[in-house]
């Protein structure tokens, strides 16, 4: 794996640790690993987003250095909140970038969305372990972020239940055997409902997915498959293979969370239960393995596991990822700028369900799209691509 720089010390045994985005669903899920192993992990820094009481009560179970609110006003509250517990309390972006520069032997990068992307950058910039969650960053940034780990010699583990598995059952000293990888889906909520019949869908039935509890955006991707689609782009990206080489195939039961096929015909599943508990645990343990209170797949029970292709009329996601990751340069960072912007609006009321894709393939259409060669680049596009869409989202309404 070419992308992902391999490990060459020994884990020290007790791993200093920072969360990213502790407050959001996977930071969660990550709070609790690491309260379960208090005698293995040290936690340096915890950063959200809005919730102080959460994120108080998280720096207070871990016994965190530091925690940072990102939105800035809320400073007061977050100092008061940890007052006694020697914590020290931080707001503001900028904060939140430098407690992802602090030392840290390992640093969950969990911020949802391109809001992340500086925050992660700086945890590579230490050269140490990032677990990358946030997909979004390495979709608009992918070149850029993958030759800082390189010139850093950073370890950059997938988080992704999907991309994590194709780590797991990858071998290096094969690839030149690769045959394809094979993305699974469980086609959220709507999978057997027609184009025609998701113009009315709500936001309370579109974060309702059928197996895995996340967070209200990833959970509407999961219903559109745009997150399947920013996967193709990832997996592109951290595997360092066409997008050809990478196939989806739906599967309702999420028990198989990706697979790997080699050109002697042999296929190599990961399998486990939809707890995201199981990928995290794997990264945090890395190379070696931790237990977890997580789900377990009960083998000696009936299990049913059904397989079948994409339907590309009723999911155009996937071909919108896959024009983009083939034109390069910045039509990524376009995709995954408008598709936010949709996602919100569609949240907020101003959009309707059926039009999220409509809304991103019109931004594709409409930008201005020139080289990418340095960051400052990849935030200009993601600027004037969300401008794009919101321009575009008026003439859809």
């Amino acid at each position: 794996m070419t992308a992902l720089q391999p490990q060459s010390a020994a884990a020290p045994a007790v791993r200093s640790v920072s969360v990213l985005g502790a407050t959001g669903s996977i930071g969660k899920s990550t709070v609790d690993l690491l309260a379960g192993h208090r005698d293995r992990f040290r936690t340096e820094a915890l950063t959200g987003h809005k919730n102080v009481t959460l994120l108080a009560e998280q720096a207070r179970k871990l016994g965190a250095a530091i925690a940072v609110i990102g939105d800035e006003s809320l400073y007061g509250e977050l100092k008061a909140a940890l007052a006694g517990s020697g914590t020290e309390a931080a707001a503001g972006a900028q904060a939140v970038i430098d407690a992802a520069a602090h030392p840290a032997d390992w640093t969950m990068a969990a911020i949802v969305g391109t809001a992340g992307l500086k925050p992660t950058l700086a945890a590579i910039g230490q050269g140490r372990t990032v677990a990358l969650a946030n997909k979004e960053s390495i979709v608009a940034a992918g070149p850029l972020m993958l030759a800082a780990v390189r010139q850093s010699g950073a370890t950059l583990l997938p988080v992704d239940s999907e991309h994590n598995a194709v780590f797991q059952v990858l071998n290096p000293e094969q690839r030149g055997g690769l045959a394809r990888i094979i993305l699974t889906a469980s086609g959220g909520p709507f999978l057997r409902k027609t184009r025609a019949e998701l113009a009315g869908i709500t936001p309370a039935e579109a974060v309702r997915h059928p197996n895995w509890a996340m967070g209200a955006k990833i959970s509407v991707d999961s219903a559109t498959m745009m997150n399947k689609s920013l996967e193709i782009i990832e997996a592109s990206y951290l595997f360092e293979v066409p997008d050809e080489k990478i196939d989806v195939l739906i599967h309702p039961q999420s028990i198989v969370h990706s697979m790997i096929e080699y050109i002697d015909g042999s296929i190599l599943a990961q399998m486990g239960a939809a707890d995201m508990r199981t990928p995290i645990a794997h990264t945090l343990g890395w190379p070696a393995r931790i237990a977890t209170t997580g789900q377990r797949l009960d083998l000696s029970g009936a299990l049913s596991m059904q397989f079948e292709p994409v339907d590309m009329a009723r999911f155009p996601a996937i071909n919108l990822a896959r024009a983009a990751v083939r034109a390069g340069a910045g039509h990524p960072v376009v995709l995954n700028a408008a598709n936010e912007v949709a996602v919100e609006a569609f949240l907020g009321g101003r959009l309707s369900f059926d039009k999220i894709e409509n809304l991103a393939g019109e931004a594709l259409q409409r930008a201005d799209i020139g080289r990418i060669s340095g960051m400052d680049d990849v935030i200009a596009l993601d600027a004037a691509a969300r401008a794009i869409a919101e321009n575009a989202l008026r003439a859809l309404q």
